[in-house]
């Protein structure tokens, strides 16, 4: 059996998990369904608390939860070589916090479309897309790697133009920004999809979770302004 049939029938179950690889692989997407839970937790607890609403919607609030989704990831990949313990609070806590820091965002959804149809579609879209991303992995021989250039470059162009807009208001630069910060989520999780499971260096599960997660979190935050704008117009 080809290395890329073991993976497949590891990951769903048609085969024991045997191997670093498949250990590895299973250890990673367990870590991101933590990560994914706590947000949905943090998220909940941000969009139903106004003074909570109130404060990551004022600038300082932004900046802050800009340092925190970037810090803790950090925090917890240094620790995933010294302390699993804290690697893992912090991974947990980064997914939290990320929720939280969207408190404004889940608000307004809520508000826009009192149904709440608004955030599980966003939901929906971002699972689709993860489902297939992995599915093309999975099937696919080809290995892809991160252009950093390109990646650095977006994520600070991106974050340059969150800040700006938050003073200008801009309807079309808010579009083009979601738009911006979708393309860099899928970009991120093909990459991190393709180094979780093709590449044979890959030996750090907290790693992959929080770039899995990343990646998920930004085609969410894409999929949900885009939809409010487009909502908002009707």
């Amino acid at each position: 059996m080809s290395t890329m049939s073991a993976t497949v029938d590891n990951l769903f179950g048609t085969t024991p998990l045997e191997g670093t690889q498949a250990a590895l692989i299973k250890k990673t997407y367990a870590l991101l369904t933590v990560s994914l839970v706590t947000a949905v937790g943090g998220g909940y607890i941000g969009a139903t608390s106004l003074p909570l609403v109130q404060f990551f919607a004022s600038p300082i609030g932004w900046l802050m939860a800009m340092i925190m989704i970037n810090a803790v990831p950090r925090i917890a990949l240094w620790a995933s070589t010294k302390n699993p313990t804290l690697a893992m609070l912090a991974l947990a806590a980064d997914g939290f916090l990320s929720g939280i820091a969207l408190a404004p965002l889940l608000w307004l959804a809520t508000y826009m479309a009192p149904d709440g149809h608004l955030i599980p579609a966003a939901l929906g879209v971002t699972g689709a897309v993860f489902v297939s991303v992995t599915g093309y992995m999975l099937t696919t021989k080809q290995v892809f790697s991160a252009p950093r250039g390109l990646m650095t470059g977006m994520f600070f162009a991106l974050i340059a133009a969150m800040g700006l807009n938050m003073f200008l208001g801009l309807s079309a630069l808010a579009t083009v920004i979601s738009i911006g910060v979708g393309i860099f989520g899928v970009l991120m999780l093909v990459y991190a999809t393709s180094t979780v499971l093709k590449d044979p260096e890959y030996d750090n599960p907290i790693q992959g979770a929080l770039m899995l997660f990343a990646a998920l979190f930004n085609i969410f935050v894409s999929a949900l302004r885009l939809m409010m704008r487009f909502y908002s117009r009707d």
